[in-house]
């Protein structure tokens, strides 16, 4: 039963992890990166379809990001799109292929990111934490109603904190790679 709530606590922490580095991804570095807008939502048809699903985006330059949609009557959907995200990105569109021009973050600039990336990752964190707490109250309430004893209650929520430290440590893992990126000049 212990065995249980470790396995279904590290599944939800495992997917508050990989929602953050998915996050952490989206925010802007100072160099051109396909996943800065792949996650952007356009219309599509009728459908907000994220960016990734409608078009080719690549990065040719450093500064430069192209978006080549397979669809060409979406390209004035995804300017807009691209627009009225807080990117705070301008799209260049020909009729065939959208070009941005990503601009290098001023000093101030790099420091609200890495705000934000502290903020998304406190959050994260939040979340373990509450992950810990949901099967802190599910071992102690199997101990109550005797299902295991007050030795395996312990265990196991010695083996939750070990969980807990873990999945923080990767929170805070991907918190100093992307710092780093974002104060690479």
């Amino acid at each position: 039963m212990i065995a249980k709530v470790e396995k279904k606590a590290e599944k939800k922490m495992k997917e508050v992890v990989s929602g953050v580095a998915q996050e952490l991804k989206t925010i802007r570095t100072g160099r051109a990166r396909p996943s800065l807008v792949e996650n952007i939502k356009a219309d599509n048809y009728g459908t907000m379809t994220p960016l990734n699903q409608m078009a080719n985006i690549t990065a040719p330059e450093p500064d430069l990001l192209v978006i080549e949609p397979w669809d060409k009557n979406v390209i004035e959907n995804i300017e807009r799109a691209i627009l009225t995200s807080d990117l705070g990105l301008t799209p260049n569109s020909d009729g065939e292929v959208i070009r941005i021009n990503i601009p290098s973050l001023t000093e101030e600039r790099r420091k609200e990111m890495v705000d934000l990336v502290h903020e998304k990752a406190e959050e994260a964190r939040i979340s373990i934490r509450n992950i810990r707490r949901e099967a802190n109250e599910e071992l102690e309430e199997l101990e109550d109603k005797s299902k295991i004893s007050e030795d395996n209650l312990h265990r196991g929520l010695d083996n939750i904190q070990e969980l807990t430290d873990d999945y923080i440590e990767k929170i805070n893992e991907h918190v100093e790679k992307k710092e780093e990126e974002i104060m690479t000049v």
